[in-house]
Formats: C-alpha cells, structure tokens, sequence
C-alpha cells in the first residue's frame, strides 16, 4: 500500500489530504488563525458550577463557555490547583519539589472543588461543535512523536500496540532512569525500538516545554493561550509516520522547509520523502483530488455496479442507507450472493467515509438485508477489519435483527463538510446542480449498466450541445474511448432543448432506456 500526503496552502487556511493507494482516506483542514485546537492549554476561569450534572463551565475566552465534567478534572487536580494559584500570586515554587496531593475522589461532587471565579490550567479535549463550546480536560498531557509527558501523574505506562514484553520491560527500566521526578509518561507504538539518547532528548524538550509555557501563567491574565498545539500538518505527521509514508508534497516553500526539518529531526532516513510542488496547475487538480473531494463528499455517494448510499446528517446521530441502484441479480439463487456483494462494498466505503468526514457520534447503516446468518457475522468481522486504520476510538456492533449496524465514534472535532452542488447555469442559483466534474462518470455508469446488463450494443444519447462537445472533442475523445472499452456503438445528438446536464439514452428502434 501507498501512503501520501498532500498539503494544500492558501491565505487563510492549510488543507491536508492523506492517501491510500491514491484514494482519499482523510481530509483535514486547518484556519491560519485557528484558536481552541484540541490539546491547546488554556488559564481559565470558572464562571458556573453545576451540582445538578456535576460539572462546571469555564470561560476559556470562547464565545461559549467551555464545558467540564468532575471525572475530568483528574486524580492530581488539587496539586495542579496548588501550582497554579501559587503562579498566579507569583509566588517562587519549583515543579519538581513540590509535594503531591492526595488523588481526587473518584465519587466526589464538583462543588467542594470549585469555587466560581477561582483560576484553572487546562486543556481542549473537544474542539468547539456547533452550538457547543469546547470540552476540557484538567488532566494536562504533552503529545510528542514517541512519548506524551503527564506532569503530576506517577506513572509509567507502555502503548498496548507494543506486544513485545521484553520492549515493555526495557523501556519501563529505561524510563525510571532518566524521568525527572513530578512527571508521568505513556510511551506511544513509534516508540518501540528507540535508544535511550533518542528518548531523553525528547523527554528534555517535553519538560521545557512544560515549564517553559507555566512561565506565562505568572505574568497573563486570564483567560489565556498558555500552551498551543503543534500545527495541524506536523500534528498529522507526528501521529502518522509510523505508517511507511511514500510522498509528501506541499506547495508552500515554506511550510515545506518546516516539515522537511521536522522530518530530518525525527526520521532522518524518511527526508527525501517531502517534495516541494511548483506547478503550474492547483496542487489538488495534480493529484485528481478535487474529483475525489466532490464524489466523497456529496448526499448520495457512487459504488461499483450502479450501488450507492445516501448519507444523512442529523443532530443528535448519522444515517447512511445502502442501496443496491440499478444493479440486477443473476437470479433467484444468487440473491444472497448479490447482496452480501453489495454490501461488503459498502462496508468498504463507509469505512473511509467515516475517516473522510470525520463523522463522530452515533452512526446508523441500514445495509440490504441478508437472510444467512453467516453472512451477517461475516460482513459484522469485516466492518472491524475494515475499521482497525481508523484512529479515532470506536466501537460496533453487530447486525441488529431489524438489519442495521450500530457505531460509536469518538468526536474531538467538528465534521468535516465539503460544499459539493453548483449554481445552475441556466436558472443562474434558483436552483443546484450537482457537481459537473462528476456528470460524464455519471454518463459512463449508465452507459456501463445499458451495455452490461441491458445487452444494448447501438446506442443513442441526447445531450445539451455544450455536453455533445464535449463528449466529442480531440481524436480520441471520450466518446471513442467509451466505444472502445465497452464494444459498443454510441451516436451523439444534441438538442436545445436538454437542459445544461440532462441526458436520454435511446435504443437502435429509439425508444429510451433509462
């Protein structure tokens, strides 16, 4: 498998695509000027305390105020809270001499540990969704390529990924040696392997980072920006270049020289893999990505053989309907077999979609129903199978007995959403059109059901003139292409009368087809 990435800079914001065999498998795009990126720390202050739902909200300086529950606040939440006033009143206390707290009550009420008004350190654990303000966390954490720094947490723990006992075993005895006193650590699956020098220096820039951002606390009010995250495209790499990456291409010269840096300073033997792109052509239209943006994105989403599904957005879950469209079945015996067909496709494309969109929540599919319970178990295992690349946390279930699929995927950011219609140019935006880029694949899908299951060989196709050229343009153009690939013989006519994307398939005794 191939893995690219491709970085799209423009004025205001950066747009990054992930590949996958050349298919779009995730889409992020981030504001120039982006605030409340989740793992941003922020001094805020509490503002209501609600006992009723054991929780409170705190004014982080968003225009709604930020929502944390008791179970957040962590176990080490009354030693932050010490460190924090004491750097408020600009007091001189040194992190690693301060004597910890006893852990937090796990049952406790939130209302005999905040007070309204009172100062807090902490994190977005859940970018601001529609008419909700950010979620936050008070267990503070400092993500990094192959560790993430917990200060005030005794621990040490090893990603479960690593299978190994005894890499887990040396990288606890390696970690107790050099971690700094005050300090937790999780060691994440890119650490696997990794020397001893690799990790200190890392563990060094982690902890001045640290205490370096704190510093802020003492001369901000608040609410304030103490800490950001790591820009979005180097948040992307950090996260994903334990997969072989193959290219990275940017069009920014200089976004391109950061990302080279960074590369050269955590995988030196991957640099050559980051390409500058200078073209002449949008760095999207290069690499076909604007076609797989408006296909991927729209209400109704194409499968192999005339098969879809219809996408819905609600607020409180997501819909996806399988449909089988204009696919025919061989007969009666092969029922089963054309659904399950159908649906393995669509458990195939629901997969990425959900990447794609960044779909968090509740997620209902309504696949075609299977009558074999076998099958049903079989298309259940390859929904997990299909899912283990996702790296959001999720969990499903299996075929209910009404035929639908239950799944829960966690939500840190808001849903990735693509404006995919077009202002019609003939009733100039009373109405939409779909996207044009897609209308010959549309052609082509018909054309391919007519010729395949219909067995039409001489075909008639009446279209808008601007569409008859350009189905007709150049020596080999589409037209020929299609005759060739589908032996079958098509004659273009067009008439004033289509509209600019309609179309009429007719037979050799002109009686239309679809």
């Amino acid at each position: 498998m191939t893995n690219e990435l491709v970085v799209d800079v423009a004025p205001s914001e950066i747009t990054i695509a992930l590949l996958e065999d050349k298919q779009l498998v995730e889409l992020h795009k981030e504001q120039s000027n982006a605030n409340f990126s989740v793992g941003d720390i922020y001094l805020g202050k509490v503002k209501k305390v609600m006992p009723g739902l054991n929780a409170a909200f705190v004014d982080v300086g968003y225009h709604k105020d930020a929502f944390i529950h008791y179970l957040d606040l962590g176990s080490q939440f009354l030693t932050f809270n010490k460190y924090v006033n004491a750097l408020v009143k600009k007091e001189q206390i040194n992190f690693s001499k301060m004597k910890l707290e006893k852990d937090l009550e796990k049952n406790g009420k939130i209302s005999d540990v905040l007070t309204v008004g009172q100062p807090m350190l902490v994190q977005i654990a859940k970018e601001p969704i529609s008419t909700k303000g950010p979620r936050i966390t008070a267990e503070i954490s400092i993500a990094n390529r192959n560790m993430v720094l917990l200060p005030f947490a005794d621990k040490i723990s090893i990603s479960q990924k690593i299978s190994s006992n005894d890499e887990k075993k040396r990288l606890k005895r390696l970690l107790k040696s050099i971690l700094p006193k005050n300090y937790g650590i999780i060691i994440r699956t890119a650490g696997e392997g990794k020397k001893v020098v690799t990790l200190d220096g890392e563990l060094r820039a982690a902890v001045q980072h640290w205490e370096t951002s704190c510093e802020k606390i003492r001369t901000s009010g608040y609410p304030a920006l103490i800490a950001t995250e790591i820009n979005r495209t180097t948040a992307v790499l950090r996260d994903l270049l334990n997969v072989s990456f193959n290219n990275i291409h940017i069009n920014s010269e200089g976004l391109y020289r950061e990302v080279k840096d960074y590369i050269a300073s955590i995988a030196p033997e991957k640099e050559k893999i980051v390409k500058f792109y200078d073209g002449g052509e949008p760095i999207f239209e290069r690499f076909g990505l604007t076609r797989q943006m408006k296909s991927g994105f729209g209400r109704v989403v194409s499968l192999k053989a005339g098969a879809y599904l219809v996408i819905e957005h609600t607020e409180a879950l997501h819909v996806v309907d399988v449909n089988s469209g204009v696919r025919a079945t061989k007969g009666t015996d092969d029922l089963e077999y054309n659904v399950m067909e159908v649906n393995l496709n669509a458990a195939a494309e629901i997969a990425r979609q959900l990447r794609l969109r960044d779909m968090g929540g509740i997620i209902v599919v309504d696949f075609i129903d299977l009558h074999v319970a076998e099958n049903r178990r079989m298309l259940y295992e390859k929904m997990i199978e299909l899912m283990s690349k996702d790296r959001a946390k999720h969990n499903i279930l299996p075929l209910s007995k009404f035929g639908l699929m239950q799944i829960t995927r966690q939500r840190v950011r808001p849903e990735m959403k693509i404006k995919t219609m077009e202002t019609c140019p003939t009733c100039n935006g009373s109405g939409k059109v779909g996207p044009t880029i897609l209308f010959d694949d549309q052609l082509e899908n018909q054309l391919a059901y007519l010729v395949a299951e219909k067995k039409v060989r001489n075909l008639t196709l009446r279209v808008h003139p601007y569409t008859a050229a350009f189905l007709t343009k150049g020596l080999f153009s589409l037209r020929l292409r299609w005759q060739m690939k589908y032996k079958c013989r098509i004659k273009i006519i067009f008439s004033q009368e289509c509209s600019y994307l309609e179309s009429h398939f007719y037979n050799s005794k002109g009686e239309e087809l679809l």
